[in-house]
């Protein structure tokens, strides 16, 4: 049977748009296996062998991806940041209640895989990197979501107040309500807005 003259184009688009697609899924799978991986075990017990094998790919295709361990490990870190920016940026400056909804669920969702990794900040390079540039961006979304609530305070006071706001909202202290506490999260959220509020009321003390 003759061949039309569009068929082989036609033909080749295809078998494109399928490896495009099997890359996709492929770096998808990839980069969850090491997330889940990275989240539960120290970077020196990961290897590039255990992720291709949970993710169900060769470890030829994990390099292909990738290129090096820790290439991917930036892959991870720089997604599961996306992640949790796409959620607590999405808190109107001022709501509290908002806020400390979307701070718990990020805490909820990522908070053991992050509380992994800062175990391991000290001696590691490339995990205090990761760690340091998460304690910067918390540092400003506290500033950000609460400072409308601080009113005209002294200057002092105000960056003595944003810097209360940023420890009673950091992981650790989820961490002590949720795990070691036992609290249900929705008396965690009680209990960080019960906090933020005696912080943000009026007043000088």
């Amino acid at each position: 049977m003759k061949m039309r003259k569009g068929q082989p184009a036609t033909t080749r688009q295809y078998r494109m748009g399928v490896r495009a697609v099997s890359a996709t899924v492929n770096g998808e799978s990839i980069l969850a296996a090491a997330r889940r991986l990275f989240g539960e075990l120290r970077y020196d017990q990961v290897s590039l062998e255990d992720v291709a094998a949970q993710a169900g790919v060769t470890e030829r295709t994990v390099v292909r991806r990738f290129g090096s361990k820790e290439l991917l490990f930036r892959a991870v870190g720089a997604e599961r940041a996306a992640s949790i920016r796409r959620t607590r940026d999405d808190v109107p400056a001022g709501d509290l209640v908002k806020a400390v909804k979307l701070l718990v669920e990020t805490y909820e969702d990522s908070g053991d895989e992050v509380l992994n990794l800062l175990s391991q900040e000290r001696g590691l390079a490339r995990v205090t990197n990761t760690v340091e540039a998460g304690r910067r961006y918390h540092a400003a979304w506290v500033e950000r979501a609460f400072s409308p609530l601080l009113g005209e305070l002294p200057r002092a006071v105000r960056r003595r107040r944003i810097g209360q706001l940023v420890g009673v909202t950091d992981i650790y202290f989820w961490k002590v309500l949720r795990r070691d506490v036992g609290l249900s999260r929705a008396e965690v959220e009680a209990s960080l807005r019960e906090l933020i509020g005696e912080i943000v009321a009026p007043g000088v003390r």
